[in-house]
């Protein structure tokens, strides 16, 4: 099979955007004199062949600024000296190698132009550069009408071929990398080089004004030596092509960046699936996020699990020397190997803290966990997203491919005693997790191509000189065969096994590629649908190098590109969170220079305001007026000091209330419409949430209602208490033993598997939740149980003898095994939770006799901020505030009740403030009311308003600190009735 190019819409802008830039310039071929030698040996003078441009840089800078505007880019002001250069952006997978090859041969056909040269910044593009080169020439030689060109790879040991670049009339395109010219020392820049008569390849290259391609300026040029290397090639005119342009002082031509990416379905919709473990502190968690230094201290900041009052979650703990992990654990078993902190490093670039115990040392960005059990699950679950979309993609001609990033090729193959190559650890899981995926009777049509487990899987790793793979950093010597070779097999990787055809290569058995670091860049392939991240310490591949393996849209086994996200989703299973990965994403863009949702100041100076009827010219509102309208949104807060859109520009949008300066609209007649549009475009309106703020009220004491009825009320609820406790120990404990039998449940450690797809808009990458699953892993014995005893001794301050009794009565100890941390944790929380009802059963409060009380201060709050659909007026002084807060729909039906029933003449919603102290923790009631019916003598009551009145529907710990707050009332006054009501009519029952 071979790749079919179509030149698509988006391609032919790119490329018309370059060819217009050269309208209306004296362009004209130029000769030079070349040293060579005829056969006997004697130098002659031959004629070179180069491209000469006398540029009006006024007509160049007129061309480019109709081009921005016609691209709805900002214009520019100025053209580059001395020597013009341009941006073009395009997203990684839209074809940036083929739009610059096309415009190669373009300006050649329009304009004459013969001397190309493309830099690049590594092997790894080069060798990619050169399959395009190779997979287009017959489309090429069919579009162009036989149009010649010769390409070739600059090699400092093939020199004629520079001097066949410098004299031959036909086109020619040399490829090369920036590490071969940027350097005094190299062959490229030395005149000792006898092969060429004492003239250096750079200046033979130079003598033709070459145009220069720099592929991934922003590491090419991104040195001084590297810009000066650039300059000493004379080039007439540089086009810098990128998915995001560091430097972006040159005039951009075209743009096609992410977001435009994403919202024209050019390449591949992205989701996230992340994997975790759930947290049971069985084994010891650890990541060292960073270390701070000052005279008098070295801190480090890991995350590891705590110990909380109910569960264990990770946290950010700061750790000094000498400190003990165990105790900072908060006493979680695990960490008791851990030790103490014997060292931190603050060295940078070799940060660490080390340990007593294990591990010895953890480095930064490092974790530390047993991580094989999610590794595991990584492939299992990169297998299934694969095998589901071979369901789906099969049947239209679509072979599709895995690809699993690793660091350490030893875990994916290693060598026996006879240094034959055995399967590493990750390619036993991965073999193991196959056969079991696709014994499923879901994948049965997907079992009869007889391809054995072991051939659909491999690796490209570079070669030692031994034979042996190896890890590199993706730019050595032993990287290249490493590209060769997958370059070699891209189209035999998209070919389906298939032997009555003779599809039986090994690149066609081949589904599931492992890969080092070799293929961060400069390799992608358009049948890429999921990526696997197996990375075991800091991640050197950046989350856009690897959605870039991927992103390009998909082929059949015609070389057809299939559109559409309902085929092009590639899945990214990341070693991180989906939030990790998306917001870790989004920064790179931003650190590449993308600015989502951001207003600059030139924003809107590429919007037309006059169009020559005659010449077709357009006017653009340039920059001193966009900067102006910007400062406009900022002064009516539409922006904010980050010149982002705030919420007022959406909501003024929304509601047709935007408006421009008069100055603006005198401009242009549609200005309004047209500035409108171009922040909408920038800013998702459409997802910003509008909160009224118009809702907004100020609740106000009312001090003239603090007296009379209040003050009685006051006085017969004010006084605090104290509580004794009797506990009867053989009753305690059956009824611990009985509730935990019944309610402790000890889970296996279980998987969680989360799948959400990334949204990239203009104000950002969003993230969509599509699949939420757990699954379970095999039970594990482990290497030493924790001290049950001394741990639930600790946290429920029973005796030895008590706890034993509740654990053999029970009859739950054969969970223990299963997972001890959370058996230890659930079994704690339960006894304790039974002990907390048992005491409640035994106790007796007493009213204090010291003057204790709760004080009227609770209500000189003067003002307290709520919102209309929150409160209830009160009428007639019988309340503290003119509105009643209330929390909940019960709560606004029992205040209604209270104001409209003349015969309750004060109540109190209580605050926070008055918390009544149990064994369960504090209590605070819902009200408190004085009532005088028929004249009868006043009643006053405590009064709780919930849900239910049933204690079978309260929680068992709420139903507890209900009834010490009935004791604790009773023991104040005996007058004071406590009510459990759902409105206020039952207060009379």
């Amino acid at each position: 099979m071979r790749i079919q190019f179509d030149e698509l819409g988006y391609q032919y802008a790119a490329i018309n955007s370059i060819i217009q830039a050269f309208d209306g310039q004296q362009v004209r071929k130029s000769e030079f004199t070349i040293m060579d030698q005829d056969a006997q040996g004697k130098l002659f003078g031959n004629n070179g062949i180069g491209n000469k441009i006398d540029f009006s840089v006024s007509k160049l800078l007129r061309n480019v600024q109709q081009i921005q505007i016609e691209q709805g880019i900002p214009i520019s002001e100025s053209i580059p000296v001395p020597f013009p250069q341009f941006n073009i952006e395009m997203e990684t997978g839209t074809g940036k190698t083929f739009v610059y090859l096309k415009s190669i041969l373009e300006l050649n056909r329009k304009y004459g132009f013969i001397k190309f040269v493309i830099v690049v910044p590594s092997v790894a593009i080069k060798e990619g550069v050169m399959k395009t080169i190779a997979m287009t020439k017959d489309y090429f030689r069919t579009q162009m009408q036989g149009i010649v060109y010769r390409a070739f790879m600059y090699d400092s040991k093939k020199l004629d071929e520079v001097q066949g670049f410098a004299r031959n009339e036909n086109i020619e395109i040399m490829i090369i990398n920036i590490q071969s010219f940027n350097s005094n020392d190299n062959i490229f820049n030395r005149t000792d080089m006898d092969a060429l008569y004492g003239i250096s390849p750079k200046q033979l290259v130079s003598e033709t004004n070459p145009i220069v391609i720099i592929d991934e300026p922003q590491s090419v040029d991104n040195t001084e030596n590297a810009q000066q290397a650039i300059a000493s090639l004379n080039p007439s005119m540089v086009f810098r092509f990128s998915a995001t342009h560091k430097n972006k002082s040159y005039p951009l031509l075209y743009k096609l960046g992410p977001v435009e990416a994403y919202l024209q379905k050019l390449v591949k919709q992205i989701e996230v699936a992340g994997i975790k473990k759930s947290i049971d502190g069985n084994e010891a968690y650890m990541k060292l996020i960073g270390i701070k230094a000052t005279k008098k201290s070295i801190t480090a900041t890991i995350e590891m699990l705590v110990k909380t009052n109910t569960s264990i979650e990770k946290k950010e703990v700061k750790l000094k020397k000498d400190d003990d992990v165990y105790i900072k654990s908060k006493r979680i078993a695990a960490y008791e190997k851990v030790g103490f902190v014997k060292d931190i490093s603050a060295e940078p670039g070799n940060e660490y803290i080390e340990f007593s115990g294990e591990p010895s040392i953890i480095r930064l960005s490092q974790a530390m966990e047993n991580d094989l059990q999610i590794k595991r699950a990584q492939i299992r679950k990169t297998i299934e997203e694969h095998l589901n979309k071979e369901l789906k993609l099969n049947q239209q001609g679509i072979k599709v491919l895995s690809l699993f990033f690793i660091d350490n090729v030893a875990n994916y193959r290693e060598y026996d005693e006879e240094n034959n190559r055995i399967p590493g650890p990750y390619a036993k899981m991965f073999e193991e997790e196959y056969k079991d995926v696709i014994r499923s009777e879901k994948y049965k049509g997907l079992r009869d191509r007889h391809v054995p487990v072991s051939e659909v899987h491999d690796g490209y790793f570079s070669l030692d000189g031994k034979g042996k793979i190896k890890n590199t950093n993706g730019s050595s010597q032993a990287d290249e065969s490493t590209y060769q070779i997958i370059m070699k097999d891209k189209e035999d990787l998209l070919t389906f096994y298939d032997e009555a055809k003779g599809n039986v290569k090994k690149a066609h058995k081949l589904r599931f590629i492992f890969s080092h670091s070799a293929l961060k860049e400069g390799w992608d392939n358009p049948n890429v649908f999921q990526i696997c991240t197996l990375i075991e310490t800091k991640d050197t591949i950046t989350k856009r190098q690897k959605i870039g393996r991927g992103l390009r849209i998909a082929v059949n086994q015609e070389g057809q590109r299939v559109p559409g996200f309902e085929v092009n989703t590639l899945t990214i299973m990341a070693n991180e969170s989906y939030e990790e990965f998306a917001s870790g994403l989004q920064k790179e863009y931003e650190d590449e220079g993308i600015e989502f949702g951001v207003f600059a100041n030139d924003i809107f100076s590429s919007l037309v305001i006059a169009v020559d009827p005659e010449t077709g010219y357009k006017t653009p509102l340039g920059h001193q007026k966009s900067t102006e309208l910007v400062q406009y949104l900022k002064e009516q807060k539409y922006l904010d000091d980050k010149n982002k859109g705030t919420e007022a520009l959406a909501k003024a949008i929304k509601e047709g209330t935007f408006d421009i300066p008069e100055s603006f609209k005198v401009i242009a007649d549609d200005m309004k419409e047209k500035i409108t549009s171009a922040i909408k475009e920038k800013f998702n309106i459409d997802k910003i949430e509008i909160k009224d703020k118009d809702n907004a009220v100020t609740v106000k004491l009312n001090k003239e209602a603090l007296v009379g009825p209040f003050l009685e009320l006051w006085e017969k609820i004010k006084y605090k208490t104290t509580y004794t406790i009797q506990l009867n120990s053989e009753v305690f404990i059956k009824q611990a033993a009985d509730k935990l039998a019944e309610e402790l449940e000890v889970r296996i450690t279980r998987l969680e598997y989360e799948r959400h797809r990334l949204e990239t808009t203009g104000s950002g990458i969003e993230t969509v939740k599509e699949e939420q699953t757990t699954f379970a892993v095999s039970e594990k014995q482990y290497e030493k149980a924790p001290d049950i005893l001394t741990y639930l001794q600790n946290e429920t301050k029973l005796t030895r003898k008590s706890i034993i009794a509740i654990l053999k009565q029970s009859d739950t100890l054969r969970d223990f095994k299963r997972n001890p941390q959370a058996y230890m944790m659930e079994t704690a929380r339960i006894i304790n939770a039974a002990k907390r009802l048992a005491i409640v059963d035994g106790i007796k409060y007493e009213k204090l006799t010291n003057g204790d009380v709760y004080e009227q201060s609770l209500f000189m709050q003067e003002e307290i901020n709520s919102y209309k659909e929150s409160i209830v007026p009160v009428h007639d002084n019988r309340s503290p505030y003119d509105h009643i807060i209330v929390d909940s729909a019960i709560e606004r039906e029992f205040a209604e009740n209270c104001e409209r029933d003349p015969n309750i003449k004060f109540y109190i919603k209580l605050p926070p403030e008055f918390k009544i102290k149990t064994p369960l923790g504090n209590y605070n009631p819902d009200w408190a009311l004085s009532l005088q019916q028929d004249g009868k003598e006043k009643l006053y009551f405590i009064v709780e308003t919930k849900g239910s009145t049933a204690s079978e529907d309260l929680r068992p710990t709420e139903l507890g600190k209900i009834r010490c707050g009935e004791k604790h009332f009773a023991a104040i006054d005996t007058g004071i009735t406590f009510k459990r009501a759902t409105e206020q009519p039952a207060i009379y029952s």
